[in-house]
């Protein structure tokens, strides 16, 4: 999907244009070993003409976590990061947006052993919109079992949106679509559900949400979060445990959550429909809630949303 980015953005500091410094060096180390991490953070326009960066701080904290978790130091604080997601919407003149927000490791040392490289962090910004297709949150996608496992506990850091780690993302996105589905779901070490290929999964039977412990090797998703707060705000029990491929199966609803996917609806799976194959009424109830929360006249959360 090819995307429409804003003219400018900013780097350590600085608001620059593309040709004046958005391109790297063909030595740049996160280039050649994938060390580096990175955020998606949406900015919506909402009903009373406001725009608002949703969650942004809870973003920004994860970006750093992520940074931590590889040992890499950042010359920018977590607020000059927070400021620059604003910043770089003003200055394209976005009222909506996909921010993105990315540490990486430039020239110096290459090797698996990185040690002058400089970090840089920049935040971009571009136009994006429904991740899984308009006609999929709505109708429901059709999602495929991969063959590929998600990285067990002991051999990647889950929590971290590590840049080297979406290789086993894109590998199950690519074999869930050449096979004719729109998603890919990964299975962690022991054969447990853990999550789409960019996004968390939740499923309903019976009236009860659940969605896989952070143990099951998934990334902890903002938008999961805002789900279960919700959820139980709507008088839903949901509980995070463990869930087979046949429990999925047999769901009356399956849903994905996250920042590009939102959450979108789970129609099929495995080329067995899922409940009566389309969008279930749980999952259209918190599709609505989470929207007007984002960009309608839900004032509930003011904690959630950054003001441009």
């Amino acid at each position: 999907m090819t995307v429409e980015h804003g003219a400018k953005f900013w780097q350590d500091g600085r608001i620059l244009g593309w040709q004046e410094g958005g391109h790297v060096s063909l030595l740049t180390h996160t280039l050649h070993y994938g060390m580096g991490v990175f955020e998606g953070i949406r900015a919506y326009r909402r009903e009373n003409g406001t725009t608002t960066i949703f969650r942004l701080r809870e973003h920004v904290v994860r970006l750093f976590d992520s940074a931590k978790l590889v040992l890499m130091k950042p010359r920018v604080t977590a607020p000059e990061v927070e400021a620059a997601c604003a910043e770089v919407l003003r200055q394209n003149g976005f009222v909506e947006g996909y921010l993105r927000p990315l540490m990486h490791l430039g020239d110096g040392a290459m090797g698996l052993l990185p040690t002058d490289n400089p970090v840089v962090t920049s935040v971009m910004v571009w136009k994006w919109g429904a991740y899984l297709g308009a006609e999929g949150l709505e109708k429901g996608i059709r999602c495929k079992v991969s063959s590929f496992v998600r990285h067990p506990l002991g051999s990647a850091l889950p929590r971290g949106k590590i840049i080297g780690q979406y290789t086993n993302s894109i590998l199950a996105k690519r074999e869930a679509k050449l096979g004719g589905y729109d998603e890919a779901i990964l299975l962690d070490a022991t054969g447990a559900v853990s999550e789409g290929s960019g996004e968390n999964v939740f499923i309903v039977r019976n009236g009860r949400l659940s969605t896989p412990p952070l143990s099951s090797s998934i990334l902890a998703g903002i938008t999961r979060d805002t789900v279960i707060t919700l959820a139980r705000e709507e008088g839903l029990v949901v509980t995070e445990e463990p869930i087979t491929r046949d429990a999925m199966y047999l769901a009356d609803e399956v849903f994905l959550t996250g920042t590009a996917a939102e959450l979108t609806p789970v129609r099929e799976v495995d080329d067995r429909p899922i409940g009566g194959g389309t969008r279930g009424e749980l999952t259209r109830r918190l599709q609505a809630r989470f929207f007007d929360v984002v960009r309608g006249s839900d004032e509930s959360h003011p904690e959630w949303l950054t003001r441009v």
